[in-house]
């Protein structure tokens, strides 16, 4: 069994998660503490604190880099999931660099504007510390306030997966390759509250988040 200590709004929890399910891989989360990770830190022997950390039986995989993918590749190498197939090798890389540098950097404020909604209250001065150790005192009510314009870039970031999904069922194949579940995992931490939806105009993006929501391997494969 696969244990996946999460926090549960994080994008990169997300993308693992989803794809865990895709997988049909039996796994459970375990939640960790948003301002405690000390529980991190004795399972990784003080080399990583932060999420996700995935353990396998005795094996614990966790980052070793902001790209080093560790994670998604050890799920794809162990599981079979074809997740970095040759085809798509430089211009995914590409692609998902992108989404987690560009795309996620404005969708986890929007989502954070909201962050009394599903931060437990226990972990409320750890979060709020966290967050402004990292982007400076009052960051958390400065997105509030820049709302309509995060909004805005949002959906100007986004535009360029519409166009790559009006030619295809997933962003580089007619399957799903790690860059959809980067993607995914980034948009469902910006939905996460219930407060936003995809843009409307972008008809193709929100058919293509709605087949990766359910997507499952095929038992054969």
């Amino acid at each position: 069994m696969i244990s996946l200590y999460q926090l549960a709004w994080s994008p990169y929890c997300l993308i693992q998660r989803r794809i865990l399910e895709f997988g049909r891989i039996p796994f459970k989360t375990v939640e960790v503490s948003a301002g405690d990770r000390k529980r991190l830190w004795q399972l990784t022997r003080a080399r990583y604190y932060e999420v996700p950390v995935l353990k396998h039986g005795r094996q614990v995989v966790f980052e070793t880099g902001p790209d080093s993918q560790v994670i998604a590749k050890y799920l794809d190498n162990r599981f079979a999931l074809d997740l970095f197939p040759r085809e798509c090798e430089g211009v995914q890389d590409i692609l998902w660099r992108y989404f987690e540098n560009d795309v996620e950097a404005v969708g986890f404020k929007l989502n954070d504007i909201y962050w009394r909604e599903f931060v437990p209250k226990a972990d409320h001065c750890g979060f709020v510390r966290h967050k402004e150790r990292r982007f400076g005192r009052g960051c958390l009510e400065e997105w509030r306030g820049q709302h309509p314009q995060l909004l805005a870039r949002l959906e100007v970031l986004l535009n360029p997966a519409e166009k790559m999904l009006a030619a295809r069922p997933f962003l580089l194949a007619s399957r799903p390759v790690f860059a959809d579940f980067c993607l995914f995992g980034i948009l469902a931490n910006f939905l996460f509250t219930g407060h936003y939806e995809l843009p409307a105009a972008m008809a193709h993006l929100r058919d293509w988040y709605g087949r990766m929501r359910s997507l499952r391997q095929s038992s054969s494969a």
